[in-house]
């Protein structure tokens, strides 16, 4: 995935009202349950069959790190479907989405301004249009560079014209070398 789709996803799972399974049979359980089988499910993690069933059993309890983070992050993206379909529809409509970010931003502007990129701190609330753009992105499976420039056209907008009020003649924003981003809805 990309670096803005984990962070839309984790802004989205602070909605879930119950907590994600956490035991390795607990999850293997629900994805059964979910897929309606065990052998989706040991093709889906690219294990067999007889050890999808043994985790369901409780015979296996601990699974080595690269099948545990494959099995956590299958559950977290099946997890409470309706709770996340609502968040996401809440910040797409009324309530927005919160970037807080650590990057270099930079723009194109006119000979004489302060275009130099550089590294910022920016914690700015995105009207629902943005947060209904990135979310409609991810799930059409657009790439990271494609979530980068609707973040970077949001920031444009928001923060460095102020809605229209400054800035006006401002022709691209550049949003590169991310060292930290989060969303909130």
């Amino acid at each position: 995935m990309s670096l803005i789709g984990d962070g839309l996803d984790a802004a989205v799972q602070k909605a879930f009202t119950r907590p994600v399974p956490k035991s390795a049979g607990a999850q293997m359980r629900y994805l059964v349950k979910q897929l309606k089988g065990t052998r989706p499910v040991a093709q889906m993690l690219r294990i067999s069959q007889r050890t999808v069933e043994r985790y369901v059993k409780d015979q296996i309890k601990k699974p080595r790190p690269d099948l545990a983070a494959r099995l956590e992050r299958e559950v977290k993206q099946r997890w409470q479907p309706q709770v996340r379909a609502r968040a996401r529809r809440q910040a797409a409509t009324t309530g927005g989405i919160v970037i807080d970010t650590r990057a270099r931003i930079g723009y194109t502007a006119p000979i004489g301004s302060t275009d130099e990129d550089r590294l910022r701190h920016l914690t700015v609330a995105l009207p629902p249009r943005y947060a209904a753009r990135l979310f409609e992105a991810q799930e059409a499976d657009a790439g990271d560079q494609r979530l980068r420039e609707i973040a970077a056209e949001a920031l444009k907008e928001v923060y460095f014209q102020d809605d229209g009020r400054r800035a006006g003649q401002l022709e691209e924003v550049r949003f590169t070398d991310i060292e930290h981003l989060e969303f909130d809805l």
